[in-house]
């Protein structure tokens, strides 16, 4: 689940309704009705210029076909957008109608209330968000963002690697930077089509899906740990931290990247729907789980011609029998 898969398309393509789920991703998905298609259609083409009348086509079509929750998003979108009335209401029903909520529902009602009740993003919705661009992604990520998170964590890791482990590898733009110095490389994505770019790169060991949201402790152990770009898809960060101070033998690396917040709290959900993190709070969570931290706050890639700031954290685990209080126990900033 790596990246940022916001943003790989520009235009919707030719299947109909075509509409922007969260704004930024085209998605086509029919209501399997044809005269509700019709008039999705009709709404989207009253649009920038008449919200209003958009919305009632929508409710139009979804009076028609009442269980589709993509209608029910989009509907929710328009009224979000536009400041009009129930755009809570049509992302609660979205949800009703796919409670594996693979459209992200539950976020935008996140948004709406300027808060976040849940921690973490919907499993199903970041694993379709993934498998819908991974072909595409790679190109759109480097060449259109910049991204640089696997080069920074690189500059700061010194080979030999040992047995590395790729948390949310996806296609495998930080396996391209571990190879040569691991003795073995796995890595582990929740998307199946992300995974498929990463194995026709011929990189890793072992490839392997699993839900970094829902990891259960392991008898594996692993000298180093990356996650390039895969926190911005995690809220709070305890269970997954206390996972890797598991996994990893004494003396082991944790090398990954998160987008920086400097408000209250220790992460908030942005309108891009990625999580940002605030540095003192992972600090903090990273020395009471053992390890020593470095942090250095670099631009990670570029949306719409804005930087996106990032920490690019290096932390080591502290061997046994050292305890937090001990002076090389304290954790370092670093910040550009």
């Amino acid at each position: 689940m790596t990246g940022d898969a916001a943003r790989v398309k520009d235009d919707c393509g030719q299947l109909s309704p075509c509409f922007s789920v969260t704004s930024m991703i085209p998605v086509s998905m029919s209501s399997g009705d044809l005269i509700a298609d019709r008039r999705a259609d009709y709404a989207e083409a009253l649009l920038p210029d008449d919200p209003a009348a958009a919305s009632e086509l929508y409710l139009q079509a979804l009076d028609l076909v009442p269980g589709w929750a993509a209608g029910w998003f989009r509907l929710g979108e328009i009224r979000a957008g536009a400041g009009l009335p129930a755009a809570a209401a049509a992302f609660e029903a979205a949800l009703a109608a796919d409670p594996q909520d693979r459209l992200g529902a539950s976020l935008q009602l996140d948004l709406l209330r300027d808060r976040s009740l849940a921690d973490t993003m919907p499993s199903a919705f970041v694993e379709t968000l993934f498998d819908q661009y991974a072909a595409e992604f790679d190109a759109a990520l480097v060449d259109k963002l910049d991204y640089r998170a696997p080069q920074f964590l690189s500059e700061g890791l010194a080979a030999p690697f040992g047995r590395v482990l790729d948390l949310g590898c996806g296609t495998g733009l930080m396996g391209v930077e571990l190879r040569s110095g691991a003795d073995w490389l796995e890595g582990w994505d929740i998307s199946a089509e992300m995974l498929r770019e990463a194995e026709a790169k011929a990189i890793y060991d072992r490839l392997e899906k699993r839900d970094l949201s829902a990891l259960a402790p392991g008898a594996e152990q692993w000298d180093l740990i990356t996650a390039a770009d895969v926190f911005a898809y995690l809220g709070a960060l305890e269970r997954i931290v206390g996972w890797v101070a598991q996994a990893l033998r004494p003396g082991g690396r944790f090398a990954f990247t998160v987008e920086a917040h400097e408000g209250q709290g220790a992460y908030v959900l942005r309108e891009s729907r990625r999580y940002a993190h605030a540095a003192e709070p992972l600090a903090a969570l990273l020395d009471h789980a053992g390890f020593e931290v470095r942090m250095d706050r670099r631009v990670l890639r570029q949306d719409r011609g804005a930087p996106i700031w990032g920490l690019v954290v290096q932390a080591v685990k502290r061997p046994a029998g050292r305890g937090d209080d001990s002076p090389e126990g304290e954790s370092i900033m670093l910040h550009a």
